[in-house]
């Protein structure tokens, strides 16, 4: 067995027992760690080589669980996504949904494990060279800074946990106190500044598995648009902060947008992603077979019947009508009718009557009219709970981000056939795209809207969208949404712009078409099939008779009603509440002096 693999199943099996006791502590969830046996230590960590291994896995293995709250619950919460009546798609989730714990286990495990991989690299004795070691220890800050990202927005103020050593030794691991969320946030720069002093630039412009000093920098600029509004207004001194770093990013770090949108998403990525608009990436593997390492995302939101694989259950849920109708299309119109004005739409919305050339290419592309109604393209039988092929998403649409394809097209991009749950499309977190805007909103913002302008429509002239001639913060605002739609990150939007301006999110979500089509859909998969059909059910293709919108309507029974600025903040999981009261919703959070209590003197 080769090293990487041996450690991997160290640390998974590890991750695996700690939960196993968290009846008896779990707030140790804060405290997960690598065992630190014989094999991490003393036979790891001595050579370049086997550092830079040893830091690999967390571009996977400790985030998987965070996937099913990235991408489709906080898709829910903010309307993107719908999944039917539930916790997300009305704000309540509460400390026992599983998806939320899975999640915050996740997370405090990647802080520890970060923590205790910067101490094996530390105290290596080897031959390793003190660049090799600063690098990757770079590297491992970069991800302890996103993982404090994700939890400070997501929860609110949380513990800091600098360094589980002492914590462990003392046995104060359910004594530990929330965090102010504004010092939270200075920890993350601290904790960026630091990873962009040890990381090198320019290092990994056309390889897709290093995050360097531009990808930190471009974080720092995204946590900074964040921080600006955290303490009830917009601060100036932040907002100039975010925008400075992203334009030195946009400027300086020689990556540009990936030309053709939909590019961003697949495959190949010696094809696909050579000029660098990935900065943070899940990079997913699928020959191990190592459970965690690997991407099943299609499997959750992938139609039955998608890939020969099997094991994909995600057709009843899909794309709301309201993010439709953001991209100006609806499920209602004629699909030979359509017409669409923005590339991002089919790269991010599967609907009636689109094709993919990039999907199915052993097949000549993949037809949306001929999936559910041509029995000789795709035949029903082709999954065993396949057989009577509906439109299982009431809203008549479908994911197309997160899908690789069927086997063939995962076999011709990686040499590798996928298994179930097992396919190695990489999962990007933060992207060049996201860096314009997060420029554009900080320049708007500090009086600068001929550059937040000419930012805005850059992305927009990628997608093939019509230009703006003139810019608001609304603008803006839809923008992020259209250019970063089902990649986990609309919900946080909400969230930084509650901090300053809670009524107007509140009347946004409000606002949203966040349900159905009557009939939870079945009024719109018998237009389709007659649309298609003749009069015997045998398809014939689009146009067999006439397209009958009008008997398509919409059902706004699930349409958020009651919204309070609570809601932006979800509660801990309910076992840590029970084991340290001092993280509950009502336990006040601790002020820190961030830069007088830490430091990363290394």
């Amino acid at each position: 067995m080769e090293d990487k693999t041996m450690m991997k199943n160290t640390l998974k099996y590890f991750a695996l027992a700690a939960v196993l006791v968290a009846g008896a502590s779990s707030c140790e969830k804060f405290l997960n760690r690598p065992s630190e046996d014989s094999f991490t230590t003393a036979q790891f960590y001595q050579n370049d080589a086997q550092i830079e291994q040893g830091i690999n896995y967390l571009y996977n293995s400790p985030w998987y669980d965070v996937i099913r709250f990235f991408i489709y619950g906080s898709e829910t919460m903010c309307g993107n996504v719908y999944q039917g009546q539930n916790a997300y798609s009305t704000l309540t989730v509460n400390g026992t949904d599983q998806d939320l714990k899975n999640m915050a286990y996740s997370l405090w495990a990647v802080n520890a494990q970060c923590n205790t991989v910067i101490h094996n690299i530390q105290s290596a004795t080897g031959s390793a060279s003190e660049a090799v070691k600063n690098r990757c220890i770079g590297e491992v800050l970069a991800w302890k800074a996103m993982t404090y990202f994700f939890l400070v927005r997501t929860f609110g103020d949380v513990p800091i946990i600098h360094d589980n050593t002492e914590i462990i030794k003392e046995a104060t691991y359910n004594e530990v106190y929330k965090v102010q969320k504004a010092d939270v946030y200075d920890y993350i720069i601290l904790t960026l500044e630091k990873a962009m002093e040890l990381l090198p630039k320019n290092a990994y412009i056309n390889q897709k598995d290093r995050i360097d000093y531009y990808a930190a920098e471009a974080l720092l600029a995204k946590v900074y648009l964040t921080k600006a509004g955290v303490t009830g207004s917009l601060n100036q001194d932040d907002l100039a902060a975010a925008a400075r770093y992203a334009k030195d990013v946009i400027d300086n770090s020689g990556r540009t947008l990936t030309p053709k949108y939909s590019d961003i998403f697949r495959m190949k990525p010696e094809q696909y992603q050579q000029t660098g608009e990935e900065l943070f990436t899940w990079h997913w593997q699928a020959s191990e077979k190592v459970w965690t390492s690997q991407n099943s995302i299609q499997c959750d939101v992938g139609l039955v019947g998608f890939s020969e694989t099997g094991s994909l259950w995600g057709d009843w849920k899909g794309p709301s009508i309201d993010l439709q109708e953001a991209f100006g299309v609806t499920a209602v119109g004629d699909p030979s009718q359509r017409v669409d004005t923005d590339d991002r739409r089919q790269a991010t919305i599967m609907l009636f009557g689109d094709q993919f050339d990039y999907f199915w290419t052993d097949k000549g592309g993949f037809d949306f009219y001929r999936f559910f109604y041509d029995e000789t393209y795709c035949p029903s039988g082709l999954e065993s709970n396949a057989s009577n092929k509906t439109f299982g998403c009431a809203t008549g649409a479908n994911y197309v981000k997160h899908l690789y394809g069927d086997v063939y097209d995962h076999k011709t991009a990686y040499n590798v056939e996928p298994e179930g749950m097992y396919n190695a499309l990489p999962t990007h977190i933060l992207r060049l795209g996201d860096i314009y805007l997060v420029y554009a909103e900080a320049a708007f913002l500090t009086g600068n809207t001929a550059d937040a302008l000419t930012y805005v429509n850059k992305i927009r002239e990628r997608a093939h969208a019509k230009p703006l001639t003139s810019v608001t913060y609304e603008d803006i605002w839809k923008e992020r949404r259209l250019e970063l739609a089902l990649e986990g990150d609309r919900w946080y939007d909400y969230v930084r712009r509650s901090y300053y301006d809670v009524d107007a999110c509140i009347a946004d979500l409000k606002a949203q078409h966040r349900s159905t089509w009557k009939g939870d859909g079945t009024n719109y998969d018998t237009v389709c099939k007659n649309y298609v059909t003749d009069a015997q059910g045998n398809y014939v293709g689009p146009g067999a008779r006439p397209w009958e919108g009008n008997l398509i309507t919409y059902n706004p029974t699930e349409e958020l009603t009651n919204v309070v600025p609570s809601m932006f903040t979800i509660p801990f999981p309910t076992e840590d509440v029970v084991m340290n009261p001092n993280v509950g919703s009502t336990a006040e959070a601790i002020h820190v002096d961030v830069r007088e209590t830490y430091s990363y003197d290394f």
